[in-house]
């Protein structure tokens, strides 16, 4: 009897449910179009307002002002040195969240610039010339100063680079700042910086920039991003081709060795003479493979030999990239291996570079036009209330094993995401303003502006 009383008891249970869903049922397949209904994404879906792009600009600039603090302060006393005539050695920049001074903050300085050039607010172009005055006038005080007698340099990189993480992104980021602000004290560091690069890093023996880190011999993708946009921007300068030939053959013959043509993706370390070579796509190295391709496209003249080359190699990256963008926008911080985790500095880099390439007429807007829009709503989710951005990769040596890639840490502190958030939005901007995005049939396509996009309904 007890028996026959559970069994009643479940199907009971289970009947519940059933009658209550056939009892509430009111959208069905002869009163609705099911196809237009709203499906549950886990982030925004559809095109962002230029408005909401802005504020979120706004939010990390303010984050950004007051966690790098642009000051001086004295050795001895602590105190702050507002008159840069009374310098002394042992001066310092007063400590903020992030360096003034490192390849990661030569991204941000640009990012400023750019989002300046596009808001028309000029708060963001301070940002970065306001910096850049400081660094010039600490770098010439040292540089005036015996060596014995510079008991702290907080300027080394910028008076002798030893790398090209000292050199690279922030020369490419005062060339920038010399043409919007014309701070004429900016050009001997620039030529300092370019002089490393050109004539003091290591090389193969075919002239492919290389490290001697972990192993002789060494090719790090990275390092794209560390030279190109400064050799870029010299070129365009200066009017010297020589600084266009040896960008355009830095990514050629980087590419020769570390480019899989099947998978549209570049793996992130090579070693001489190491064979079988393990192969690793991290998101972030291929981010800055990218970009560096799109700042020699920037300047590169159309007739020159490599712009062919190089512009294929962009849109056949491009293509390999979409193909593994997830269902949320993110990339992975290994890009094939999707139980990898989603990285933040990643995807913001490749938001830009589609973004970027749809806006000079490299990509087709159709075809990547939504991977973009996809990738910035997956970013902005990443920057939280107070302008930190989450979720990035923090500074990263090459492996050749996995554990290494999938365990990174990420942390808000991570200076790698801000500049390419920054440059993102900024691009976005842009974007809204080329085109007509819009949800058509619940997807996001793009059509050229006055097009009666109604009419493909």
């Amino acid at each position: 009897m007890k028996l026959k009383y559970i069994i009643l008891l479940i199907l009971a249970a289970f009947s519940v449910p059933v009658l209550s869903q056939t009892a509430t049922l009111k959208v069905t397949d002869s009163n609705t179009p099911l196809h237009a209904m709203q499906p549950d994404y886990t982030i925004p879906y559809g095109p962002a307002k230029a408005e909401e792009i802005t504020a979120l600009l706004d939010r990390l600039y303010k984050y950004l002002d007051v966690s790098t603090p642009a000051k001086v302060i004295d050795g001895q006393t602590k105190a702050e040195i507002t008159d840069m005539t009374k310098l002394s050695p042992g001066a310092n920049f007063e400590q903020g969240v992030f360096r003034l001074i490192s390849y990661e903050w030569g991204v941000a300085y640009g990012a400023m610039l750019l989002a300046g050039e596009v808001t028309g607010d000029p708060k963001f172009t301070e940002y970065t010339a306001k910096r850049m005055n400081l660094i010039s006038t600490v770098a010439r005080f040292y540089k005036s100063q015996p060596a014995d007698q510079q008991r702290s340099n907080p300027v080394r990189s910028v008076l002798d680079p030893r790398a090209l993480d000292d050199a690279g992104s922030m020369c490419a980021a005062m060339i920038k700042t010399l043409n919007t602000a014309k701070n004429q004290s900016l050009r001997p560091f620039i030529n300092n910086y370019i002089d490393y690069i050109s004539n003091k890093q290591q090389r193969l023996t075919d002239g492919t920039l290389a490290r001697n880190r972990p192993l002789a011999n060494a090719l790090w993708l990275d390092d794209l991003y560390m030279s190109v946009p400064a050799l870029a921007q010299m070129g365009n300068l200066t009017g010297e081709r020589k600084y266009l030939d040896d960008a355009c053959k830095q990514i050629i013959q980087f590419s020769q060795r570390m480019f899989n043509n099947e998978k549209g993706l570049f793996m992130h370390g090579w070693i001489q003479d190491m064979n079988p070579h393990p192969a690793f796509y991290w998101a972030r190295c291929n981010g800055w493979a990218m970009l560096a391709m799109t700042e020699l496209l920037d300047v590169l003249p159309a007739d020159h030999p490599s712009a062919k080359t190089i512009l294929e190699l962009f849109r056949s990256h491009a293509a390999g990239l979409a193909l593994y963008q997830a269902e949320t926008g993110f990339w992975h911080q290994l890009i094939d291996r999707n139980d990898s985790y989603l990285e933040t500095s990643a995807t913001a880099i490749f938001t830009f570079c589609f973004a970027h390439g749809i806006n000079r007429g490299w990509l087709d807007p159709k075809a990547y036009g939504s991977a973009a829009v996809l990738g910035w709503n997956a970013v902005r989710t990443r920057v939280n209330e107070a302008g930190q951005v989450e979720g990035t990769c923090v500074g990263t040596g090459m492996a050749f094993d996995p554990a290494f890639y999938y365990h990174r840490p990420v942390n808000v502190a991570a200076a790698h995401g801000y500049g390419p958030v920054i440059m993102a939005g900024a691009e976005m901007l842009k974007l809204n303003k080329n085109y007509q995005i819009i949800i058509n049939d619940s997807a996001v396509i793009f059509y050229p502006l006055g097009t009666d996009w109604k009419s493909f309904r």
